[in-house]
């Protein structure tokens, strides 16, 4: 009998391919109607030379990014990344700081990056923390370090600039008229491009993003390999961000702000996977070209006419419409998420081939094959910690619990307020502002401990709490609607934003991190555009009242309490403390007694295993995402009642406590775990860290963006905590290695 065989066809090509011509000719549509809607800009050759400088920075991280991306990892901390090392070269540089000359300053700035390299990859890899954790807390330390470091001012060197022609040269243009940052670009893809395609260390890379299990078998280090992407991800930050100050000869708080978000959809968009496994430098710089000319299109605006009436008459004045506020943060946000369902919904199917293939009578070629690992190993969370709890005596039992950690910390903490200052925090109304500031953060946490619980992450809490708050406060103050309208309003802005969140991780099949992650981008944006960018104050006290104490909504109805426990108690205890133990209560009972929390439980331990019994797991999913909004929309809610106004930067870092609110409560963050108790205990603790670290003791308090700092260590802590020592049972492990070493000992007694 003959044998057969099947043609695979040729390799996709590494270097370049169709996508990229498809990118080129966008690229070319683009700028031209750039140019139709504002020729004064994009119709001059210096705009062409713009773009393609500032794109040169944001491709050299996009150069790196792909790397990490076709590992099937993510690098959240790339703009915290380039802002940090823009601000330590100011520091090291600037005359008014260390002065140190440029060679030390720039070798100082090399080998901190790194070092924020191999910090991502160990974590990542050797510590098994998930990428989008390890670099989210990246990005917010790295936030808080620039804050801190710059003081919210900006660090200019111009002058001592003069004395090192060679390096800012850099950021200047040569004798051929072209910035060097482009040459330096240039050569960067090319490297970075040849590497990919056509080296080891390509092969290596996409052998781990498609099949990491397989490459394993095949003898790849996969470890380094994903270490030396996150190596070759901080350094692409770094050189871009060294490029920058050469550029600028100064640095301000802003540098990088957002810029994780434009490289990811740059790449994304550039053709490479979110799945891993696949992706070209050369279209993810071409993705960058076209992320960096939409958001200088809307930036720029476009030429208008404005009729303006002067002493009766009617004159035609020239004017330029922009974008409000957070607008391009909102279209910024929105690309992220359509970049990424490009690539599941475009590329793997191959529907331009196919078209094409179709207008030549060809038959269509084959979709590629959707990846996986080759074997995944089934993991059924919670018998553990159930096990060793219902095993302990009545004493143990306590501690066997998953959650007796955070009790524990949230009381020694208190203690330790007691002991610092006694005369503040045993005042029972400093205690009860303690109390208040806890009751918004826990209002979250009570959402999102089902949807860790549940397997899946939310990184927009904070965001929807600003959209929420704003919505609230445009209806109050823009519109003078009536307070229960703009509670409404409130109430269907945060709650669209979690169906959204829903739909599309749940619906399109998106990572929850990464659909939060874009929401989080829109609804921050949203709340800025709301507001005009500005803060709002000055509304009906009948609103406010959601924010103020139990005795003050007595007064304002003509109720006095006589003096005694009734009225100091109602002196202190504000509504929305109340409201938050209620719906802690009910969501407490409900995760923990009925059927749904035991579904939540199942989905977010063993997904296919819950499928499997009958559970529908898209449905918990889908609930525990618009959960975890509606407590953010409350808390935006009563924030805005609180406070007596809104402020856009509302609820930032919200969703940093939040996390590691429920992490520290018993909670994991792989899910099948949580408990309400746990993620309130968490949420005091994260309260009263905050809380002793703005402590004035002796005259010496810390300072806010520090504090986000430690934060987020706390975070990594307490992931790393989870991993190394909940779910690798440690503490188990090693007394049972001291019984049985005791064993012997006592049979040889005998």
């Amino acid at each position: 009998m003959a044998l057969t065989t099947t043609s695979l066809g040729r390799a996709p090509p590494q270097l370049f391919g169709g996508w990229e011509v498809g990118l080129l000719i966008f690229l070319a549509l683009l700028y031209f109607g750039g140019a139709l809607v504002n020729p004064a800009f994009f119709g001059s050759t210096g705009a062409l030379h713009a773009l393609l400088r500032d794109t040169s920075r944001v491709g050299i991280i996009a150069v790196g990014m792909t790397f990490v991306i076709a590992n099937k990892d993510l690098d959240l901390s790339v703009g915290s990344t380039y802002g940090l090392i823009a601000v330590i070269f100011a520091r090291l540089f600037a005359p008014s700081f260390l002065d140190l000359d440029i060679a030390t300053s720039v070798i100082l700035c090399a080998l901190l990056g790194t070092l924020i390299g191999l910090v991502n990859g160990t974590l990542v890899t050797i510590l098994k923390v998930p990428a989008f954790i390890a670099t989210l807390t990246m990005l917010f330390m790295g936030r808080g370090f620039v804050l801190a470091l710059t003081h919210g001012q900006a660090i200019y060197y111009s002058g001592k600039a003069r004395d090192y022609p060679l390096f800012f040269h850099l950021g200047e243009s040569n004798v051929l008229g072209f910035n060097n940052q482009i040459i330096i670009f240039a050569l960067v893809a090319t490297v970075g491009a040849f590497v990919l395609a056509k080296t080891r260390w390509g092969y290596e890379t996409f052998a781990t993003g498609g099949n990491e299990q397989a490459a394993i078998y095949a003898g790849i280090p996969t470890s380094w390999v994903r270490i030396r992407a996150y190596l070759i991800s901080s350094l692409s930050a770094t050189l871009a961000a060294l490029l920058s100050a050469a550029q600028d000869k100064g640095v301000t708080p802003l540098y990088g702000v957002t810029w994780e978000l434009t490289v990811i959809a740059s790449v994304i968009i550039g053709g490479a996977s979110i799945l891993g496994g696949r992706g070209r430098v050369i279209g993810s710089c071409l993705g960058t070209a076209a992320v960096v000319l939409i958001d200088k299109v809307l930036r720029e605006g476009w030429s208008i006419t404005r009729t303006v009436v002067i002493d009766g008459e009617s004159i035609a004045v020239n004017a330029r419409y922009t974008l409000p506020a957070g607008a391009v943060l909102v279209f910024l946000g929105l690309l992220l998420v359509i970049a990424v369902l490009i690539e599941p919904y475009l590329i793997r199917r191959q529907l331009a081939a196919r078209f094409w293939a179709w207008l030549r009578g060809q038959p269509p070629p084959p979709a590629y094959e959707i990846g996986g690992v080759a074997l995944e190993g089934v993991q059924t969370k919670g018998a553990m910690a159930t096990d060793i709890e219902v095993s302990a005596t009545a004493f143990g039992r306590f501690f066997a619990r998953r959650d007796a950690l955070a009790i524990i910390l949230a009381v020694l903490l208190w203690l330790t307020g007691l002991a610092l200052r006694p005369d503040y925090w045993w005042n029972l109304s400093n205690t009860f502002a303690i109390l208040l500031n806890y009751t918004e953060l826990a209002l979250i946490t009570v959402g999102l401990v089902y949807v860790i619980a549940a397997g899946d992450i939310d990184l927009s809490v904070g965001a929807v709490l600003a959209l929420a708050g704003s919505t609230a406060a445009y209806f109050l103050k823009v519109l003078g609607a009536d307070p229960v309208t703009a509670v409404t309003m409130g109430l269907l802005a945060g709650m669209a934003a979690g169906l959204v969140n829903a739909v599309v991780t749940v619906g399109f099949k998106l990572p929850a991190f990464i659909a939060t992650l874009g929401m989080f981008y829109i609804a921050r944006g949203l709340a800025a555009w709301f507001v005009a960018g500005q803060q709002l104050t000055g509304w009906p006290e009948g609103y406010n009242l959601i924010g103020r104490k139990v005795n003050d909504i007595l007064l304002h109805m003509q109720i006095l309490l006589p003096d005694g426990l009734l009225r100091a108690v109602a002196l202190v205890v504000s509504v929305q403390t109340i409201w938050m133990l209620l719906v802690a209560l009910v969501a407490g009972v409900v995760l923990a007694y009925t059927p749904f929390g035991q579904k939540v439980y199942a989905t977010g331990g063993n997904v296919r295993a819950a499928a499997y019994a009958g559970i529908n797991t898209n449905r918990v999913r889908f609930l525990s995402l618009l959960l975890a909004a509606l407590c953010a929309t409350m808390a935006g809610i009563i924030n805005v009642a609180y406070f007596r106004s809104f402020n856009p930067v509302a609820g930032q870092f919200r969703e940093l406590d939040a996390i590691a609110a429920v992490i520290i409560g018993g909670g994991s963050i792989f899910g099948g775990y949580g408990t309400m108790i746990g993620a309130l205990a968490g949420a005091a603790v994260i309260t009263l860290i905050r809380a002793l670290l703005q402590l004035n003791v002796q005259g010496f308090s810390m300072p806010q963006h520090w504090i986000n700092v430690f934060v987020g260590g706390i975070l990594i802590v307490a992931v790393l905590v989870d991993i190394w020592v909940r779910q690798a049972n440690l503490f188990g492990r090693l007394r049972e290695r001291m019984t049985r070493q005791r064993a012997p000992e006592t049979s040889h007694a005998r």
